[in-house]
């Protein structure tokens, strides 16, 4: 909890000179605060007893410092008011961009048990309200108890009965406000859940929508939109259900204070104990006096709305990434690519069952090896492991005789290109989704690896050439033109081994032969590892390895494993004659 409070401040400190402004603003516009109603009467007081000519001069001379003050008030309040709010949303952006980054560092094992509207819920809506807290919180703190502390010792001084019977009041009100905040902080943090729900809904319907629309399941969605929806409103109505319990009474709290300061004042006015200029003075300072407690009224609303979304922000920093540098890993710089699997075991779930057992296979530099076997054997597993979007169990994998724990993420994943069967181009422009391979890369270096893409050609044929943009994830373009850019990325990555996942399944026969040519340019004097359904795309392997589900089953050529009669020959067979017929 300390951790969290002190990482919690810690957030203010590339700002403190702002800060420090802020916090001085406030001082000065609650001390004007206080010093208004004094003026006020001394002149009630004292001055309107002085001869009229000398009242006079003295009223304007005073009336011109109120004025002064009034101005420096509005000068402050406007400094924290705009200022306050900058701060506050730049330590906002410091908190989104901590958030982005660890979302980056973390694992595939992570995102396989999350949502992505979710996330999105906590790097926006939770992240606001935080910026609202560390802007609003310490600056209403600041002014509540100047105001609180400085009206109770002016009005103490003024009169003890009076200012006894305005404040006998406050133990209840804060027992009763005490008593609020724990059901609203609950109600803001299931409001969190819901609405993250929500986001999580609306991304996944609106990034399957072609699917939707395709089997005209749009009443579906919008039922379950609607679920979730109400599942918000009903927390949203718990929640104002609390609001509505701690505002109205802390706001008759209020209002029962300036009752009781009025009926107590006109008691000891009757009996001569209070002048009427200090009447009016404490009238003055009631307004002085509650504004604070509405203003903390206010203030605990924020903070739990704030600190709900806090603390979601800091439950997804507490998740550790389990794929990191080790202390000694080194930049490899470029690698031959040859790969070893020695007794590898792996599981998506610890504890759950291996996906992979006792696997043990050797590719040599610049080998290209095919993977086939049936749905679940391991196989995109396999290619996972090699780039560590997944840590093996048990076992070890090198390259080049290197363990890839002992290599940095970057630099390991620098030397391996993968092009796979669903294609994510980014929204933005052609040119844009190539150069990503290669962020520093030259036009004239895209040119070359769209050429090498076979995709050249169609590129020049859009609108704007390679300036247009191909919408959010490419949806403008066919799927070969997407799997051809894909290619272009990875040949200007130029990688040292390289993973195609099924690369060509999804593809017609034109769009297919164009990008198994591409390739297999790509794949020349490379180490390579091809998933493939179409078995008929690899017959020129010059080693086919099978999986199963109990390990590597079969491994030879094309020729050998046919003669063979196993696994892959009925795989074949089956394919082939799924085609004759």
């Amino acid at each position: 909890m300390e951790n969290k409070w002190k990482k919690f401040i810690g957030y203010y400190k590339p700002y403190k000179k702002l800060f420090f402004a802020d916090m001085f603003c406030a001082l000065v516009a609650a001390g004007v605060t206080l010093v208004l109603p004094l003026i006020v009467r001394y002149i009630t007081s004292t001055v309107v007893y002085e001869e009229a000519n000398v009242a006079f001069k003295t009223i304007l001379g005073l009336a011109a410092v109120m004025i002064f003050l009034v101005v420096v008030e509005c000068a402050c309040n406007y400094f924290i008011t705009s200022f306050g709010h900058i701060m506050g949303s730049k330590m906002e952006t410091d908190m989104r961009t901590e958030i982005f980054d660890h979302y980056q560092k973390l694992s595939f094992r992570f995102y396989d048990d999350q949502k992505v509207g979710q996330l999105m819920s906590r790097v926006t809506n939770d992240l606001f309200e935080i910026s609202e807290l560390f802007h609003h919180g310490p600056e209403d703190i600041v002014i509540s108890i100047i105001k609180f502390i400085g009206s109770f010792i002016i009005l103490m001084n003024i009169h003890v009965g009076l200012a006894i019977c305005a404040f006998a009041i406050l133990p209840v009100m804060f027992i009763y406000a005490y008593y609020f905040n724990g059901k609203l902080k609950r109600a803001f943090k299931r409001n969190r859940a819901r609405i993250a729900d929500i986001n999580a809904q609306i991304e996944d319907s609106l990034s399957g929508v072609r699917v939707v629309k395709s089997f005209g399941n749009e009443e579906i969605e919008k039922e379950k939109f609607d679920k979730g929806n109400q599942a918000f409103l009903d927390s949203k109505k718990n929640s104002y259900m609390c609001m509505g319990g701690y505002h109205a009474g802390l706001g008759a709290f209020t209002t029962l204070i300036t009752i009781i300061v009025v009926v107590a004042g006109a008691i000891f006015l009757t009996k001569g104990s209070l002048k009427v200029s200090d009447f009016v003075t404490f009238i003055m300072y009631i307004s002085t006096f509650t504004e604070p407690v509405k203003k903390l009224i206010n203030f605990t609303e924020q903070f739990q709305n704030g600190i709900s979304g806090y603390e979601r922000f800091i439950e997804i920093l507490s998740v550790e990434p389990d794929i990191t540098d080790s202390k000694d890993a080194k930049d490899v710089g470029t690698l031959k690519g040859n790969i070893q699997f020695k007794d590898v075991a792996f599981a998506y779930n610890k504890g759950g069952e291996n996906v992979l057992e006792h696997l043990d296979l050797n590719v040599e530099e610049g080998e290209y090896v095919a993977l086939v076997g049936s749905s679940g054997a391991g196989k995109t597993t396999l290619c996972s492991l090699i780039p560590r979007f997944y840590e093996v169990d048990k076992g070890e994998i090198r390259i080049d005789g290197m363990k890839i724990q002992d290599m940095t993420l970057k630099s390991l994943r620098r030397n391996i290109g993968i092009v796979q069967q669903e294609v994510y181009l980014f929204a933005g422009t052609v040119m844009d989704n190539i150069r990503y391979g290669k962020t520093d890369a030259t036009e004239e270096e895209v040119y070359m690896a769209a050429k090498n893409a076979n995709a050249h050609d169609f590129i020049m044929s859009l609108p704007d050439g390679y300036n247009t943009d191909i919408g959010q994830r490419g949806v403008k373009l066919s799927g070969g033109q997407k799997q051809r850019l894909s290619l272009a990325r990875v040949f200007l990555k130029n990688p040292s081994i390289l993973i195609f996942d099924e690369a060509t399944s999804a593809l017609d026969n034109e769009s297919e032969k164009i990008v198994q040519e591409s390739l297999e340019k790509l794949a020349k004097n490379r180490t390579t590892i091809v998933i493939a359904h179409r078995l008929s795309t690899i017959r020129n392997a010059k080693r086919i390895v099978v999986l199963t589900e109990n390990g590597i089953a079969e491994e030879g050529n094309h020729n050998e494993l046919l003669k063979n009669d196993g696994i892959y020959a009925k795989l074949y067979n089956m394919q082939f004659q799924t085609k004759e017929q």
